[in-house]
């Protein structure tokens, strides 16, 4: 499947973003995890939360998402894991890998964990060591660090110290260590990354009743023995999906687009894109119906993307259009991401006629003519919706390979862009 897309003169209009993927995974996980019904009200429902809605299932959670339209209603299963059928596939999903490793490892039974081929190279290691710590076996079945996993439990309290390459490691260890049947665990972070993924992880603990102490973000103490509540919640915009139409509409002069459903102060760590584009000059209203996003240009900026690894694609492709230049830095991690975004981004940006270099932690971008072409998505849901943005300013009409990636979070991305007016279009391969 290929995005075609030709330059758009202007967007202009309103669009409400879907929900919030990091919440939904955190909320099938947590409600999982709780005795009793919860209740997800407004879940993102795309291929990473079909993940994490499956491998509930497979440990023994009830999920029915037909009695109540828009609502995901939860029976977990508690503090008690099921042992699973088979093999659980986390199809492209690394949020829901990482999560549900470490609940791979509550219980005294084998699990096997993987995924799709993006999935099989996605690090886990740090997480596998740290599991290790605690008294659990587990493994890459491969030796390559990478699903597939092979997991045992179970966790024991104790010391455990995680290399934070990604923030995931550590929200599964958080998530899963207040449910060790008695005893304290202490978790020691470095090279700490990503941090306001771990704090949404600790308010949505905090607001079902785990207890924690916590030292910054590098040290963490939990008492086990805990249990989590069930709960109703509403699950917010995401953040991550609103940087596409966001940067988009700073990007086309003379688009005037209002952008609803966005929770300015929600943990996502997203929201700061709003910051990286005013700082590029974006014209950028706050009003009681939405964020108001008015295209008059752009100008290079230093951006430091360190807890914003998702937002480097799109942030990129605005930078093509910018005048002068846009450094990129501290972002090493968004190379372990679905592909490495920052070689992936400069090659293909590069076919575009794109002035970029690639730096180990980051991107140097200059302003750029695109011209364009057929471009490889690399399956990246949000590599193929970024050259989406360059493929509305680029003379001429783009191709986007691997565009079913979209599905992964975004699902109604191209026809939220085309209500606006972008000029692109599914196209199915023959």
């Amino acid at each position: 499947m290929n995005l075609i897309v030709q330059k758009t003169g202007r967007l202009s209009g309103e669009i409400s973003i879907p929900g919030s993927k990091s919440h939904t995974i955190r909320g099938v996980v947590m409600a999982s995890l709780a005795k009793g019904r919860s209740r997800l009200i407004d879940p993102l429902d795309s291929a990473d939360t079909l993940a994490a809605f499956n491998a509930a299932q497979a440990f023994g959670a009830r999920i029915d998402t037909s009695s109540c339209p828009g609502e995901w209603l939860i029976d977990g299963f508690g503090r008690c894991p099921k042992p699973p059928a088979g093999p659980i596939d986390m199809l492209n999903s690394g949020t829901s890998t990482n999560l549900f490793a470490s609940i791979a490892a509550l219980e005294n039974f084998e699990v096997v964990i993987d995924g799709d081929s993006s999935i099989r190279r996605r690090p886990v290691q740090p997480l596998l060591d740290a599991l290790k710590q605690l008294g659990a076996e587990a493994e890459s079945i491969e030796g390559t660090g990478c699903p597939p996993l092979r997991i045992r439990g179970p966790l024991q309290a104790g010391e455990a110290e995680v290399e934070c390459r990604s923030s995931q490691y550590v929200s599964s260890l958080l998530i899963s260590c207040p449910l060790i049947p008695s005893g304290i665990t202490t978790i020691r972070v470095r090279n700490l990354c990503e941090m306001p993924y771990i704090q949404m992880t600790l308010d949505w603990m905090q607001s079902l009743g785990i207890q924690y102490e916590q030292q910054g973000y590098e040290f963490f103490k939990i008492c086990g023995g805990q249990s989590y509540r069930p709960f109703v919640r509403k699950i917010p915009a995401d953040w991550s999906s609103a940087t596409f139409p966001l940067c988009a509409a700073a990007m086309i002069r003379g688009s005037d687009c209002l952008i609803k459903g966005l929770d300015l102060n929600d943990s996502q760590a997203d929201r700061k894109v709003l910051d990286y584009l005013q700082k590029m000059g974006a014209r950028i209203e706050i009003t009681d119906q939405g964020i108001r996003v008015i295209g008059q240009g752009l100008h290079g900026a230093e951006l430091d993307l360190s807890n914003t690894p998702d937002a480097l694609p799109a942030i990129a492709a605005a930078a093509c259009v910018a005048e002068g230049t846009t450094t990129i830095r501290n972002v090493a991690h968004a190379r372990i991401k679905e592909t490495d975004r920052i070689r992936v981004m400069a090659e293909e940006l590069s076919r575009m006629g794109a002035k970029i270099k690639e730096m180990p932690d980051g991107l140097i971008i200059e302003s750029s003519n695109l011209r364009g072409t057929t471009v490889e998505g690399h399956h990246d849901h949000r590599v193929v919706m970024a050259l989406s943005l360059a493929g509305m300013v680029a003379e001429g009409m783009s191709r986007i390979t691997t565009a079913g990636a979209i599905k992964v979070t975004f699902p109604s991305y191209v026809d939220l862009m085309q209500g606006l007016g972008a000029r692109m279009k599914i196209e199915t391969n023959t």
